[in-house]
């Protein structure tokens, strides 16, 4: 039993290791001059009000019963 815990720790060990590159973030991409960004107000408008929504029936439906 102690043998498979230590296989485990070593192995997980070496797995850390090796793919320890792959864990760093890349860098933001370079900044576009004099480009417009669109708003995001009418997606997340309609995702607030519908969250809204389900939490207010769900409320209701716990005081109900």
């Amino acid at each position: 039993m102690k043998s498979k815990g230590l296989l485990l720790l070593l192995l997980g060990i070496t797995v850390v290791i090796l793919t320890g590159d792959l864990s760093f973030a890349q860098p933001p991409p370079p900044a576009l001059p004099n480009i417009d960004q669109a708003p995001i107000d009418g997606g997340l408008g309609l995702l607030a009000a519908g969250g809204a929504a389900y939490a207010w029936r769900k409320i209701k439906n716990k005081m109900k019963g």
